[in-house]
């Protein structure tokens, strides 16, 4: 994916040096769009090894609504641990005792996810993040708007329709989650018979985040075509504040060496005919 390598590159050429609330500073520029034809393979990345298993694991987890760790933490991806473990210290007077990233920190943070693995009673205590995406996809505000089932009655019933959209980023609840959305919104699109996906992004881990973020929608536009009896077109990424972090610049510069390969084909199972 040559789109991805130059938007590396775009931002280590022309981001200007920020602070963040990490500490750890960052190189950033506002406002970049990357678009994939999905048409043409799936976007996963060829320059770098992807947690692949974690993209679909995450995303199924975002379409059941559900919002506590468990279902992850069973199926071995752990990239939203750290949220509620943190919460966990917090609460009990842990936080000095286990100082943020220490040995001792990483130590207690392994017998807190088996404690959520082998107890649910523990796990539902614990695990929760708060009405985070699957909360804000399938049940908005608490209110009961499937905003999921919406887009694809409207992919199915309207397709010229310009409001097809599912917002995450609800303002009203944003100070009750674990993490306030990053990918705050999201719009479907048909022309053709294809459907198209755009996505902003308010900040994005250009190294890190992006990569699982690009995959995870293009997956979801693949689903959800499916289900529509439609064929799929672009995926498009648009960035609020797109950044590198200044302790990636190395990996960066590795990455930026390398070539593309072919772009992975994607296959689902055409019996599926329910995204749910």
């Amino acid at each position: 994916m040559q789109q991805y390598l130059d938007l590396l590159q775009h931002v280590m050429d022309h981001g200007v040096d920020r602070g963040d609330r990490t500490g750890t500073g960052t190189r950033s520029v506002f406002g970049y769009q990357l678009r994939c034809d999905l048409s043409v393979g799936f976007p996963l990345l060829t320059t770098k090894k992807v947690f692949t298993k974690g993209i679909i694991h995450e995303l199924l987890w975002f379409l059941s609504g559900d919002t506590n760790i468990k279902y992850l933490v069973d199926n071995d991806v752990r990239i939203w641990n750290e949220w509620p473990f943190q919460a966990y210290l917090k609460k009990n007077n842990l936080e000095e005792k286990y100082p943020k990233y220490t040995p001792e920190w990483e130590e207690e943070m392994k017998i807190f996810i088996e404690k959520i693995k082998a107890d649910a009673d523990f796990a539902k205590q614990w695990g929760e993040l708060g009405p985070v995406y699957g909360y804000q996809w399938r049940n908005f505000n608490g209110e009961g708007i499937d905003q999921i089932q919406k887009v694809i009655d409207t992919c199915k019933n309207n397709p010229n329709s310009r409001r097809n959209l599912v917002v995450a980023y609800n303002p009203a609840q944003a100070d009750q989650m674990a993490l306030p959305p990053c990918h705050s919104l999201f719009q479907f699109y048909i022309a053709n018979n294809k459907l198209s996906c755009q996505l902003y992004q308010r900040s994005i881990d250009s190294f890190l985040g992006l990569p699982f973020n690009i995959a995870s929608y293009s997956l979801l536009v693949h689903m959800i075509a499916q289900v529509c009896d439609l064929e799929v077109g672009e995926f498009i990424h648009t960035s609020g504040d797109l950044h590198i972090y200044h302790n990636h610049y190395e990996q960066v510069a590795e990455q930026l060496s390398r070539t593309p390969k072919t772009l992975p084909t994607l296959k689902l199972s055409p019996d599926i005919k329910d995204i749910f």
